[in-house]
């Protein structure tokens, strides 16, 4: 089977064409593809299918260790440019069917990537976040040692944004995963530590559910544009820097007025291959 390896400013990808839509993708075949010393590698398997209805395309996104992701935005942008050079698609805007509904991308001429994310999602019952009141953006989430204060919001996929001052020293990779399966979060939850360095730029790095701390997450980039808006007044157009590179987010809306995030980035391809599906099954 033939695969490309795409990455968004260091999110990686096993980037999978399926234009009979008949793959099938178990958990422990993209455990095992994504394993960086005994498989291929990545943060994550697309497999990318002819859509239907309004999309020209579906991205059935796994995370690396196989289980199901809804969205994933540094993904997507690499889907838009593989489909195109796999000949699954020559439009410049595509419509793309995912798991937390049907997103517009734009490849622009620089071969850089905009997405229209959707709005976020602030009802804690649609994060989903155990969390009484209208939204939870100041829900407090009791660790064995700490208490720690999360901006709880959803980008199609759970996200808690905790803001710290000192983001090289904070512990991703005790914290993280301490949030992630966090009884609050029935479905889990990413995790971003967040600094805001200025009015229209900020940084950010990620534990990800399903797949620890990664380099970029599309996603947490967004929650970290959004909730920085909120909470810390940064502007409606930020620079969100993350350990692989920055993202470009433009958001205008608020909790109780609904409007889309914009999310422009690279993509880049990083070598093409084949492997045996029956080694990895």
């Amino acid at each position: 089977m033939r695969f490309t390896k795409y990455h968004g400013i260091g999110n990686d990808f096993i980037m999978l064409a399926d234009p009979k839509d008949s793959l099938q993708m178990s958990g422990e075949f993209v455990r095992r593809l994504c394993d960086r010393h005994f498989g291929i590698g990545g943060d994550g398997v697309i497999r990318v299918a002819p859509g239907t209805g309004a999309a020209a395309l579906l991205m059935d996104y796994v995370n690396s260790d196989g289980s199901i992701g809804e969205m994933c935005g540094n993904g997507i942008r690499c889907l838009a440019i593989f489909a195109r050079e796999e000949g699954m698609s020559d439009a410049d805007e595509i419509e793309v069917d995912t798991r937390s509904g049907i997103k517009r991308v734009w490849i622009l001429e620089d071969d850089r990537v905009r997405v229209d994310m959707g709005a976020p999602i602030f009802l804690p019952a649609g994060i989903p976040v155990r969390w009484d009141g209208p939204d939870a953006l100041h829900a407090k989430v009791e660790l064995q040692d700490q208490v720690v204060e999360a901006a709880c919001l959803s980008m199609g996929n759970p996200h808690a944004a905790l803001f710290v001052d000192d983001l090289d020293a904070v512990p991703v990779g005790v914290i993280g995963p301490a949030i992630e399966h966090h009884e609050m979060f029935p479905n889990k939850t990413n995790v971003e530590f967040v600094t805001v360095e200025s009015p229209d730029r900020v940084r950010m790095r990620v534990w990800e559910r399903g797949a620890g701390e990664t380099l970029a997450c599309g996603t947490g980039a967004c929650a970290a544009a959004v909730a920085s808006r909120l909470l810390r007044d940064t502007d409606g157009r930020v620079v969100v820097a993350l350990p692989g590179g920055e993202l470009e987010l433009e958001w205008t809306g608020g909790v109780a007025s609904a409007a889309p995030v914009l999310m422009t980035g690279p993509v880049t391809k990083s070598f093409v291959g084949e492997f045996d599906p029956k080694e990895y099954e």
